[in-house]
């Protein structure tokens, strides 16, 4: 059987900049993501959150302590198909259209031109977008746009979804929607899932938070329900 536990993180610290203006964004994390998990990771801005994210999905590198991906492979096969990210900035390319941008990724992992598109088809269907396929970025609402960006992770299968403040330029409605699509994304494809978010609302949602202080992680604990 396949190793459940897809990431690793242990002792990691990250620090940014060097002597007296160094600054340590992340102290001594060690935790688990299991295959599956639902996490909603929680904490006020500056705490460290996003830098962490950063590091489980392997587009920075521990100043100290160490990360592995057991369930998914070594550092340089996380992307563009096992972990997935959904950004809080407008991420789809505007000269692409909806159901290209969809595709996007799994053109880059080499699957023909015809099976991408018919799989980001699905993954809009299974999202109710499909009659947004042949919009570009610029027509679309900032709600549309990020629940998008949700569908190509679900084209894409990923072991792996992480979202750093997905909702953070939405309101409340087009937040939920766009949580709606990445928990469907996730259920769909079997990956384990971490959304960063402000809104209390929206953590109560997932089964477990962490809460972030400081640099640290300073509860790993099941939401309450």
């Amino acid at each position: 059987m396949a190793d459940q536990t897809i990431v690793r993180v242990r002792d990691v610290a990250r620090t940014f900049g060097h002597g007296s203006g160094a600054v340590v964004a992340v102290h001594g994390i060690t935790c688990t993501i299991e295959a599956g998990e639902q996490i909603a990771l929680t904490g006020p801005s500056g705490s460290g959150k996003t830098t962490l994210m950063h590091l489980i999905a392997g587009l920075d590198m521990p100043t100290t302590g160490s990360i592995d991906w057991p369930g998914i492979g070594s550092r340089d096969q996380l992307r563009p198909g096992r972990v997935a990210i959904v950004f809080q900035a407008p991420s789809l390319l505007p000269p692409l259209d909806v159901i290209e941008n969809v595709a996007l990724p799994l053109l880059l992992q080499g699957i023909d031109r015809r099976a991408a598109h018919a799989a980001a088809a699905a993954a809009l269907a299974r999202l109710g977008l499909e009659a947004l396929s042949s919009k570009l970025p610029e027509e679309l609402s900032g709600g549309q746009a990020q629940r998008v960006a949700a569908a190509r992770v679900l084209a894409g299968k990923p072991r792996l979804i992480l979202a750093d403040e997905p909702t953070g330029q939405l309101d409340h409605a087009n937040g939920v929607l766009v949580i709606d699509a990445l928990i469907e994304a996730a259920h769909h494809t079997g990956a384990a899932l971490i959304v960063n978010t402000h809104d209390h609302q929206i953590a109560e949602r997932f089964p477990i938070t962490w809460s972030m202080n400081s640099g640290r992680l300073v509860r790993k604990v099941p939401a309450i329900r």
